[in-house]
């Protein structure tokens, strides 16, 4: 049995966590090359683009968190509690929406600079 004051020690996968960085570049370099489309399109199609924009980048943030997570092995069993899980996944689209629908506006209101004296 381990001590409820003891520390676990744990190792990672180095082979899993280096999928996880390459998850995590080839999901930036997708989201960046559909805010530009997002930007260049107007309308309902602007909208699809945002929502495939989202998805696409919300999976990519969440997988490459997962992979980090299950890279980590521990002396113990290590169960994921999948409504957790989903809701998880359903967070980063949402926020990957909200970041790729605030990137792509034509103006920034709060990013103006200020008249030189």
């Amino acid at each position: 049995m381990i001590s409820a004051n003891g520390a676990l020690s744990g190792s990672y996968d180095h082979a899993e966590v280096a999928r996880s960085v390459l998850i995590a570049i080839a999901a930036s370099y997708a989201a960046l090359d559909l805010a530009g489309r997002v930007t260049a399109t107007r309308g309902w199609l602007r909208m699809a683009w945002l929502g495939g924009g989202a998805i696409a980048m919300g999976i990519g943030i969440w997988e490459m968190h997962f992979k980090g997570m299950l890279a980590l092995h521990l002396p113990v069993p290590v169960e994921y509690h999948w409504p957790t899980t989903l809701v998880a996944l359903w967070v980063a689209i949402l926020a990957s929406g909200v970041a790729l629908y605030v990137a792509s506006r034509q103006k920034w209101a709060g990013l103006r600079p200020r008249p030189a004296a």
